[in-house]
């Protein structure tokens, strides 16, 4: 059956920071531009996002684009590429004002200038001091930008398709993208949305894991539609567990509570990011803090009946800090903690939270693979964008608010891109013939089974596994187990069956399409977790506790087709500085 189609200039899956930005930017130069979101905009998961948002504004005190571009190719562990982490740390002041412009209502400091807190792994003089410059609106940055970009994209009379999945690529013979195959949830109708240039800003996949900070709707999605597609995934074993996720339920506590003051401590009251970061102490960079503290509850030094959780402190701040600057903390630490942090601690447990690794890109937004010897080919038409992009500025381990900073900027980049791009295009492209064919066969796959698995059985021993074998501290049998677990969860994801067979409103084929994306992050993430034989940033092997320079400072490119693992370089060359050469990372 031949599926329905529409015609655009540019198609946008996901309506968060980087979705929202770059629709703007295409919006804006005049593109008939749509949005694919699979829920209201204004609930994309930046909303979460609650510290600030990184830029060397000086409001605080002094600082300097460079000292941010050190801070981050540190924090990254050395795996980031210093081309990218120059553009968007040079980028970052213009991209903050331009915000402030748009009228996102910054926190202010007495002089009126924009408020800046401290965050961890951010210094001046290049480590010496440590540095004030996350951009912050009290404890809702992320709520506040996402309204923002969604009522400026109102504006632009950008097309939203609200409640909408996109399921896959649209490729031609001669590897080009002309669009995506998507699916009205409300309805079941399927779709072909054809488009000069598309973007793949669908977030992070943080629901791989059984304990996470991320939404549901967070299922790597645009991670599987690239993956299927036959494009690589990049380092999908460096994944970043918060420090601070609220014990028993996940939900973030911001780092801005220890940027504004508040520190951790264990059963016995001790302040023991002391022995861990004696510099930084709590505002170490978010793999060291994370480390620290399960080393701290496996040596038995945890807090709780069972010592399972510590505790994070900040009654000393007072009520009027904390009510000003820390609102939506006091909130969440009421309602899911059931503690008042005015008069005690929260509990606190390291939580999966962040992925660094996603589609690879260079800092246009652009979709690289390697072709013909080249380890970076543009791949025609597709861009990414956001979590799901790998540009990569993250490396091995992000800095708080440089995530924010990263959808502003590469989503900015990635729109104007794109525009450039729709333009030299005069007109659209004849789709192939088998296109949604792809699409089809995976939706008659669900339908057309009889006596499958539950998608809720299978969802659930993958998150197990990931869990159990690729969490903060990684060992040799568990990896080596953990991918044979993972590549039986994904045959078994082949034949789970969805009961209701109706189309309106089916979550369960919702959850089963989100389960094939899930499949294709955790069986990468485990396959190159297994493979890189080093401990970097957020990966801790204990069968090789140090970091290799010498053979493991290169990116991972995970493909589907084989389940096989390619490596490319790290750009170790900025724009217009000189590199910043790897050396031991202590804080």
């Amino acid at each position: 059956m031949a599926l329905a189609k529409r015609t655009f200039d540019a198609v946008v899956v996901g309506a968060g920071g980087a979705g929202l930005r770059a629709a703007l930017q295409l919006s804006e130069s005049g593109l008939k531009t749509a949005v694919l979101t699979k829920v209201f905009p204004t609930r994309s998961h930046t909303v979460a996002a609650q510290g600030g948002i990184a830029a060397a504004l000086g409001n605080s005190m002094e600082d300097h684009w460079i000292f941010h571009m050190y801070d981050t190719v540190k924090g990254a562990d050395y795996l980031g590429d210093q081309d990218a982490i120059e553009f968007m740390c040079r980028t970052a002041n213009e991209c903050v004002y331009e915000l402030e412009h748009f009228g996102m209502p910054f926190s202010r400091l007495p002089n009126g200038k924009i408020y800046q807190r401290p965050f961890g792994g951010q210094s001046i003089h290049f480590g010496k001091e440590q540095a004030a410059r996350s951009c912050a609106v009290a404890d809702r940055t992320g709520h506040s930008m996402l309204h923002t970009l969604y009522q400026r994209n109102v504006r632009a009379n950008t097309l939203f398709f609200v409640e909408w999945m996109a399921l896959d690529l649209i490729m031609n013979e001669a590897g080009e993208c002309l669009g995506v195959t998507a699916l009205e949830m409300e309805t079941g109708e399927v779709m072909m949305l054809q488009a000069k240039s598309t973007l793949l800003a669908t977030g992070g996949a943080g629901r791989v894991y059984q304990a996470s900070t991320n939404a549901f709707i967070n299922t790597g999605d645009g991670i599987g539609m690239a993956a299927r597609a036959g494009i690589p995934l990049e380092d999908m074993e460096f994944w970043q567990f918060h420090p601070t996720g609220v014990a028993g339920a996940g939900v973030l506590i911001t780092e801005g509570v220890r940027g504004e003051g508040g520190y951790l401590l264990n059963k016995s009251g001790e302040r023991f990011m002391e022995r861990y970061a004696p510099n930084a102490k709590d505002l170490a960079s978010r793999d060291v803090v994370a480390r620290a503290m399960a080393t701290e509850i496996k040596e038995g030094r945890g807090a709780g009946p069972d010592g399972t959780y510590l505790l994070l402190k900040l009654d000393h701040l007072g009520a009027e800090t904390i009510n000003s600057k820390l609102p939506g903390i006091r909130e969440i630490a009421l309602k899911f903690a059931n503690v008042d942090p005015i008069k005690d601690p929260i509990p606190v447990v390291p939580t999966c939270h962040y992925m660094m690794g996603g589609i690879p890109t260079n800092y246009h937004g652009q979709v690289v693979m390697p072709r013909g010897g080249n380890p970076e080919v543009p791949v025609p038409g597709l861009y990414a964008a956001g979590e799901a992009a790998c540009v990569s500025v993250h490396g091995a381990n992000r800095l708080g608010t440089n995530s924010l900073l990263d959808l502003v900027v590469f989503g900015k980049s990635a729109g104007q891109h794109m525009s450039d791009f729709a333009r030299s295009t005069r007109s659209q492209q004849d789709l192939p013939k088998d296109a949604g064919e792809q699409t089809e066969a995976r939706l008659a796959r669900l339908e057309g089974q009889k006596d499958g698995e539950k998608v809720s059985a299978v969802l659930r021993d993958l998150q197990l596994t990931m869990q159990l074998d690729c969490g903060v501290f990684r060992f040799p049998d568990s990896l080596k187990s953990g991918v044979e677990k993972i590549r039986e969860v994904a045959r078994r994801a082949q034949v789970t069956e969805i009961k209701d067979k109706s189309k309106v409103f089916n979550t369960a084929r919702v959850e089963a399409l989100e389960l094939d994306n899930l499949v294709e992050v955790a069986v990468s993430s485990l396959v190159s977790a297994e493979a890189r034989t080093e401990s970097r940033g957020a990966h801790d092997r204990s069968d090789f506790p140090t970091r290799d320079d010498d053979n493991w400072i290169k990116h991972t490119l995970w493909f589907k087709d084989g389940d096989r693992l390619e490596y490319k370089p790290v750009h170790d060359k900025p724009l217009t500085v000189d590199s910043f050469e790897p050396k031991a990372r202590v804080y």
